[in-house]
């Protein structure tokens, strides 16, 4: 994932900045830990204690800022760092047979959706315990790591989805980023000329279409708790519209995020629904001069709310006391404040703090739009726990039955409610 740029010598500067900052990561992490004061690593007699990690941050640019944090933090400790990252569709299978045969790691991150799941299984410690504090945090990124009142999980930084613009395609047409619906839909129907569509978005029948769709239910007073509401129903009616006047691709009923940053790069699509794990591919297109905005709410005044994304990092019961404690350690110097900031600047994400927001966009000025929805973001498990995963089942069903034509959005959604007894 990497930052936004506001043109292309913006980018190569930010990119530059990662890269310095994934070199000196070490550096900056050192002081995040509580020093020996009988030795050194690898002075003592039986040599620093080991900690095992378990994350699915195998490949690229993540897994090498995550890798020099953890090994900088059991430095800082006086721990060694032992870590198995794995592809992430093994990982909860993986983490399931571990709990089952008593083999957890010290250090376990888990994507926030699934800290639920694991948490009732009893198979992590809350952070309590060790003093781990949580202050300064959004509300939203702890209830993403909170299960039964207790925390669990924190998130060094997180991410979400905004609203993506072509720049000059929008000032060509007399257009302005929008902020309401109304204005969503006026600025794609003028944008969509010849094979332009006026926007793009993935409404596809997977959980990430129903990602897609929660800032506009939630912005709009919806709630998971009972999507059958006249709240919801004119979020998915804005769709819709969208598709019906032709502003939004047919094909953006199984487009992924992947295919919706496709058509936007290619210039097929003026606007788009997306999150900063796109800026890689869109700054390597030569001319794309685009920008980054709050997702647009119904009516002025509200607050625009948006899904988190993002890895807890947490501390599983593994029944040696020692060995918890250490990982906890690793835990609390993974979310110190120079390791949000550093790792939120080298991997495009934003810190978990609000606390840090000033410091971070000092280096980070073009993530402005996402530290701004970071800030009032939800976690999708907030309501329902583990729960949430049938839930998200009926939205996107509901969203492919409306989009369709199959039902209207009010029936599409009283249809997919029933299933949820």
């Amino acid at each position: 994932m990497k930052r936004l740029r506001v043109g292309r010598s913006a980018s190569l500067k930010a990119s530059a900045l990662g890269a310095a900052l994934i070199v000196t990561l070490p550096l900056v992490l050192a002081a995040c830990g509580s020093k020996s004061t009988t030795a050194s690593p690898g002075t003592s007699s039986s040599g620093p204690a080991t900690v095992h990690v378990l994350d699915y941050y195998n490949e690229g640019n993540d897994n090498k800022v995550i890798g020099a944090t953890l090994t900088a933090c059991g430095t800082a400790n006086n721990l060694t760092v032992v870590r198995d990252a794995i592809p992430g569709a093994g990982l909860i299978q993986k983490v399931l047979q571990e709990s089952s045969s008593k083999t957890l790691p010290d250090v376990l991150m888990l994507d926030n959706p699934d800290m639920q799941q694991i948490a009732k299984s009893g198979a992590l410690a809350p952070l309590a315990d060790y003093g781990i504090s949580t202050a300064g945090y959004a509300p939203g990124i702890l209830q993403a790591g909170t299960y039964n009142g207790k925390i669990y999980g924190l998130a060094p930084t997180v991410n979400s989805i905004a609203l993506f613009y072509n720049k000059d395609v929008l000032t060509k047409a007399g257009v302005t980023p929008p902020t309401t619906w109304a204005e969503l839909q006026t600025a794609a129907k003028k944008l969509t000329v010849g094979n332009q569509y006026g926007i793009a978005l993935d409404a596809n029948a997977t959980y990430e279409g129903s990602w897609t769709f929660l800032p506009f239910m939630w912005s709009n007073g919806g709630s998971e708790k009972s999507i059958n509401t006249p709240e919801v129903a004119a979020a998915l009616q804005l769709w819709v519209n969208l598709m019906k006047d032709g502003s939004l691709s047919k094909g953006a009923l199984n487009w992924t995020q992947a295919d919706a940053e496709n058509q936007f790069a290619a210039g097929k699509a003026a606007m788009m629904i997306n999150g900063p794990w796109q800026f890689p591919a869109l700054n390597a297109v030569k001319g794309l001069n685009y920008g980054v905005v709050p997702i647009p709410v119904n009516t002025a005044g509200q607050v625009p709310q948006a899904p988190l994304g993002g890895e807890v990092w947490t501390v599983p019961n593994t029944g040696n006391a020692d060995n918890q404690k250490n990982g906890a350690k690793i835990v609390a110097c993974m979310n110190s404040d120079a390791n949000q900031v550093a790792m939120a600047v080298a991997r495009g994400t934003v810190p978990s703090k609000t606390t840090l927001a000033d410091t971070f966009l000092k280096q980070a000025p073009a993530m402005a739009a996402f530290t701004k929805t970071v800030a009032t973001a939800r976690a999708r498990t907030a309501i329902l726990g583990d729960a949430w995963p049938k839930t998200a089942t009926a939205i996107y069903t509901a969203v492919q039955q409306a989009l369709t034509g199959g039902a209207s959005p009010a029936d599409a959604l009283k249809s997919a409610a029933s299933t949820l007894g």
